[in-house]
């Protein structure tokens, strides 16, 4: 049977995520910029949630980072890959120009290298921080690997000023409040 792509709220994906997936929860604070579904039939069989990158040194305003992928158990072959394919259009389509995640090191990244993704550093150990306490998982003891699309961008970001917002695309809403 065929595997199709479908919209769904991270919510919903987080809600899947956390009775389906192998060894993570839903994200932080359901979390995440946006989410992806795929089905097969009438069944939802797979949900990828896509958010700003956990690492602050990678938080550049062009990379964007998969959080969770993830699928049933009998999920049609290739589930995988047609999400982190998604992924990474929607991504591009929006200006984006690079895109990580992480997988266990026990894990093959096949569903990644299918689609263009190449591994790039080994990452692990405790994320918990003294002004950034996390809830303890044994999931972040482990290394991972982390994978890559795109190409990092060192220029920022074009940034809208709060004045041309104000000014030019709404009108004058301070002087139109005081009438």
């Amino acid at each position: 049977m065929s595997v199709q792509l479908c919209p769904t709220t991270i919510k919903k994906a987080n809600d899947f995520v956390e009775k389906w997936h192998r060894h993570s929860g839903r994200t932080s604070v359901d979390s995440g910029r946006w989410a992806i579904g795929c089905y097969s039939g009438d069944v939802i069989v797979g949900v990828a949630i896509v958010g700003n990158p956990v690492s602050r040194l990678l938080t550049d305003g062009w990379t964007a980072e998969v959080l969770r992928v993830c699928v049933l158990p009998d999920a049609p072959k290739n589930s995988c890959s047609l999400l982190y394919g998604a992924c990474w259009r929607a991504w591009r389509a929006m200006g984006g120009a690079r895109m990580v995640t992480y997988t266990l090191q026990k894990e093959n990244g096949a569903s990644l290298r299918a689609v263009g993704w190449t591994p790039n550093a080994v990452k692990g150990g405790q994320w918990d921080r003294p002004n950034r306490p996390r809830k303890h998982q044994d999931i972040y003891l482990e290394e991972k690997y982390r994978w890559e699309i795109g190409e990092k961008r060192t220029d920022a970001p074009p940034i809208v000023h709060a004045k041309l917002i104000q000014d030019d695309l709404f009108g004058d809403t301070e002087a139109e409040a005081s009438k």
